[in-house]
């Protein structure tokens, strides 16, 4: 299937290195990288693989137009091309549009990638335990969630030694009833909620968790958390959406119905409109990957097949709880990483 791609993690899985001005094409027999003269020698140097040309270029799509002429039926993820880009190629080459054509291709997980995104959960797993040490065992209270952001990232990259898979999240309270909620200057104090979601990349493979935990001056991310009796009531509504999910979750099924067994169960508790989106996603060298477990998803779950399960309850103006883990689709069954 020949395809062209400016993705940087869709040219890095194909032949081992990445930039931000650059088009792979991949043909049947032989493969280009084609850049421009900051990045030649870098990609000559990580690119291994004899098959693959590097082409040094001040006109990108010209010389790829030059080498993808005659080729028949070239795919190209639309979402990911510039209509200006479009139109220069679609004169002489002959296009095909596929959304998400290449996380198509990468959705069941090699040996190697399995490894490789275990590893990078098990570092932030580390890194969740470091945080709330941190928390606990310093004086923290009337700091920021501006503040404990900060200091999450540094404890998240080893100070610098690893990339974080995206921003993490850090919200207290009524702030955490927004999903994504961005850290505002709202300040902790005893008898907080924390909603910390985070992940780091491993090797460029990344890793994500999410877990809510009661502040007493102390605070530990496991799943076992002793709350108020209002905010018992929900966690223990989402974490046993979350359990029961990951022991029904099958190889075979369709990603919505792995979705519903999660928003069912909080549906029957009394809190389906508060459940606002998917129950996951999968993960690799992007954050968000296919499958995406969401009521909408027809697509079916394979052995090899990596994505968060993570169910949630968000009441506006209290508090949202979150839990969040990876699994693994492994003989028919879905493992925690």
């Amino acid at each position: 299937m020949p395809f062209i791609t400016n993705n940087q993690n869709a040219m890095f899985y194909e032949c081992g290195f990445s930039c931000d001005n650059a088009i792979f094409f991949k043909n049947d027999k032989q493969s280009f990288f084609i850049t421009d003269s900051r990045y030649t020698l870098e990609a000559k140097e990580n690119i291994k693989d004899k098959n693959i040309e590097v082409i040094t270029s001040s006109d990108l799509i010209a010389d790829l137009i030059k080498v993808a002429n005659n080729v028949k039926k070239i795919i190209f993820d639309p979402s990911q091309i510039s209509i200006e880009s479009y139109n220069k190629m679609s004169d002489t080459l002959d296009l095909s549009a596929e959304s998400n054509f290449h996380q198509k291709l990468r959705v069941i997980k090699n040996d190697d990638e399995i490894n490789l995104i275990k590893k990078s959960q098990e570092l932030n797993k580390k890194a969740f335990k470091k945080f709330a040490n941190f928390l606990s065992k310093n004086s923290l209270e009337g700091r920021s969630e501006l503040f404990l952001n900060f200091k999450a990232k540094e404890i998240l990259s080893k100070y610098g030694k690893y990339e974080l898979s995206f921003e993490p999240i850090t919200a207290l309270n009524k702030n955490a009833a927004k999903p994504h909620a961005l850290p505002s200057k709202d300040k902790l104090k005893k008898n907080d909620i924390l909603l910390f979601d985070a992940g780091i990349k491993y090797k460029r493979y990344c890793s994500d968790m999410t877990r809510s935990a009661f502040f007493d001056g102390e605070i530990k991310f496991s799943k076992k958390q002793k709350m108020p009796k209002k905010i018992q009531k929900i966690y223990d509504i989402v974490l046993k959406s979350q359990e029961l999910t990951i022991k029904k979750a099958k190889s075979g099924m369709k990603a919505k119905d792995i979705d519903f067994i999660a928003r069912d169960y909080i549906s029957k508790a009394g809190y389906g409109d508060y459940f606002t989106h998917s129950t996951g996603h999968g993960i690799g060298l992007d954050i968000h990957e296919l499958p995406i477990i969401s009521h909408r998803s027809e697509m079916i779950i394979e052995d090899g097949m990596i994505f968060s399960i993570e169910p949630g309850i968000y009441l506006d103006n209290e508090f949202g709880i979150r839990i969040e883990d990876l699994v693994l689709m492994k003989n028919g069954r879905a493992e925690i990483l």
